[in-house]
């Protein structure tokens, strides 16, 4: 009967893998299709999407490790099948380190929020896997009993903090939530670069996906000729684009001394002028 229970808990856990696979491969899918008439920000939140469905998935995965766990501790269950378990876990561990690597080459290339969470899908596997052969170890071979149901609860707290914080960042994807300060503070140092531009403010940063949004206001002088207006800020798009390549930026220039919604408490001071401040203390 225990065989049976364990054969059928390993294809349960083989079809959820397979489910969050699959979903990964339709939301990088979605994701990477070019803007269209009906989405002109293109189809990036679809790796977000993506990523909260998976987040589901490692949660019920949580949910299954901590109840066997919890069902072996009160029935004083004990591992069977020291050998083969090894073997197999050995095995299923040489795998899912190929896999691992090629998803953090591709993570370090895209950023892609949907493989980064199938990535933590995956290690789950890992360390289930090296927690049966050290709970195997320890209970057949060293006599040391409940070593795989507690295993077993530690796994699943930590995957229900990894879905934790995929979930958060999945969301945060799908709120539009402002770049991490330190992000924001490398743009505006980059802007700076460029003297001829001043006042850069009311910047505006979000992300889909594996692309970046991002727009500002900045000043230039009120004389200044639209072609010359134009021939600046494409400089600066360029140089831009260079060091954040993918994002899509839009600049909007206004007359030196114009004053943005001033009671608009949204509206940002000047990002130049706060560089300088926090240079200077």
């Amino acid at each position: 009967m225990g065989s049976i229970a364990h054969r059928l808990g390993s294809l349960a856990d083989t079809a959820l893998d397979l489910i969050a696979s699959l979903a990964t491969l339709v939301g990088v899918w979605v994701a990477s299709q070019p803007a269209d008439e009906k989405h002109r920000f293109g189809h990036g939140k679809a790796e977000a999407l993506s990523a909260l469905f998976q987040v589901i998935l490692i949660s019920l995965s949580a949910c299954g490790i901590a109840f066997r766990g919890v069902v072996q501790l009160i029935e004083g269950r004990r591992v069977e099948a020291a050998g083969d378990g090894i073997i197999v876990s050995v095995v299923a561990i040489g795998a899912t380190l190929a896999l691992l690597t090629w998803q953090r080459h591709v993570i370090r290339k895209t950023g892609s929020l949907a493989i980064r969470t199938d990535n933590l899908h995956y290690k789950s596997d890992l360390v289930l896997n090296l927690a049966v052969i050290a709970a195997l170890v320890l209970d057949q071979y060293l006599g040391i009993a409940l070593a795989d149901p507690l295993f077993g609860l530690a796994i699943a707290a930590w995957l229900v903090l990894g879905a934790w914080r995929a979930g958060r960042e999945a969301l945060d994807n799908l709120m539009d939530k402002e770049w991490p300060q330190e992000k924001r503070l490398r743009f505006v140092e980059l802007a700076a670069r460029h003297p001829e531009l001043s006042n850069l403010h009311d910047l505006r940063t979000r992300t889909a996906g594996n692309r970046d949004f991002v727009q500002f206001h900045v000043d230039l002088p009120a004389g200044m000729s639209v072609g010359q207006a134009h021939a600046i800020t494409e400089r600066v798009e360029q140089d831009l684009l260079s060091h954040f390549p993918g994002m899509e930026l839009l600049i909007h220039i206004d007359p030196k001394g114009h004053v943005d919604e001033p009671d608009n408490p949204l509206v940002e001071e000047d990002q130049f002028g706060r560089l300088v401040e926090g240079e200077g203390k």
